[in-house]
């Protein structure tokens, strides 16, 4: 991340901003359920080619767009850490009215928020699919010296930074990664997430951290945890971290050809196959429907 300072004393607008509009997604499938949660600064955008593949294998896919997101920097700074979890159980509690069984899944800081929905939804949550978790920013696209800015804005001085997303942006396949550039430079947002993190909200996520790390051993939900050797961004200690420190049973895989975005880089079909693999092992076993025939028989012996 390139660091930026915003010019001091210029007034601010006292104007709320509009909010962003919905780009969620529903791909309608079978009773059991899957809900996406995207990352800091992203859109949904980046889990629809997941979405559509556990589609395909006959699953109900949902992605939630977080409170602050796909607008501009300001709407996101208008929001917090509590918001986005909200934005994401409102979504849960919406899909667990249609479904009797709910995965929930996560690329980024969006695995962290699907991990706290199933702290707070423990009993109703059936796995979760976590997608190069970020626990800590320690990838190695991320300049040496980002430790201490992370304690300057836990200080509160992430009003004063903004962080430029950095070359190649999480993403190994090339052409993909122009066209994402190009997108996120021309501020569609809601096509590729926006160029700059405000250092507020990435103090939020900070807090987020804080609070998702003492739960962690209490989670004894089943979870896959996918994660690429070559994660640009944060690297495969988070995928380890978690694998050693959640309670529940945990699977965790490594891609060889991937940076962070693994939803949509060059294994993103390894991604879905991994997905469904381990959805189908998780997933609750349905009751056959009684026999009626030899209900009634017997009714008349």
């Amino acid at each position: 991340m390139n660091v930026h300072t915003p010019p001091i004393g210029k007034s601010e607008t006292a104007t709320l901003p509009a909010a962003p509009q919905s780009h969620a997604f529903r791909y309608a499938g079978g009773p059991t359920a899957v809900l996406l949660i995207h990352g800091l600064t992203g859109t949904p955008a980046e889990l629809k080619l997941v979405a559509k593949g556990l589609a395909r294998a006959g699953y109900s896919v949902y992605g939630v767009q977080l409170a602050g997101h796909c607008g501009s920097e300001a709407d996101l700074m208008a929001t917090g850490w509590k918001d986005w979890l909200a934005s994401a159980l409102e979504a849960f509690d919406q899909i667990r009215r249609d479904h009797d069984a709910v995965f929930v899944g996560g690329l980024s800081m969006g695995a962290l928020l699907a991990l706290l929905v199933a702290s707070h939804r423990s009993d109703r949550v059936a796995g979760c699919l976590l997608y190069s978790p970020t626990m800590f920013y320690d990838g190695w696209s991320v300049p040496r010296g980002s430790v201490l800015l992370h304690v300057g804005i836990l200080l509160g001085l992430g009003r004063f930074f903004r962080f430029r997303e950095n070359f190649p942006y999480g993403i190994k396949d090339d052409r993909l990664r122009a066209r994402v550039q190009a997108a996120m430079e021309s501020g569609r947002s809601e096509e590729a997430g926006l160029l700059y993190m405000p250092g507020r909200s990435l103090a939020q996520l900070l807090y987020l951290i804080r609070d998702l790390k003492p739960r962690l051993p209490a989670l004894r939900v089943p979870a896959l945890v996918l994660h690429a050797r070559e994660d640009d961004v944060t690297s495969i200690r988070n995928a380890n971290y978690l694998a050693a420190n959640l309670g529940g049973n945990v699977e965790k895989i490594l891609l060889e050809n991937s940076y962070h975005m693994i939803t949509l880089d060059q294994e993103r079909e390894l991604v879905i196959d991994h997905s469904v693999g381990f959805l189908k092992r998780t997933e609750p076993r349905r009751l056959a429907p009684p026999n009626l025939s030899l209900a009634l028989n017997r009714g008349r012996s």
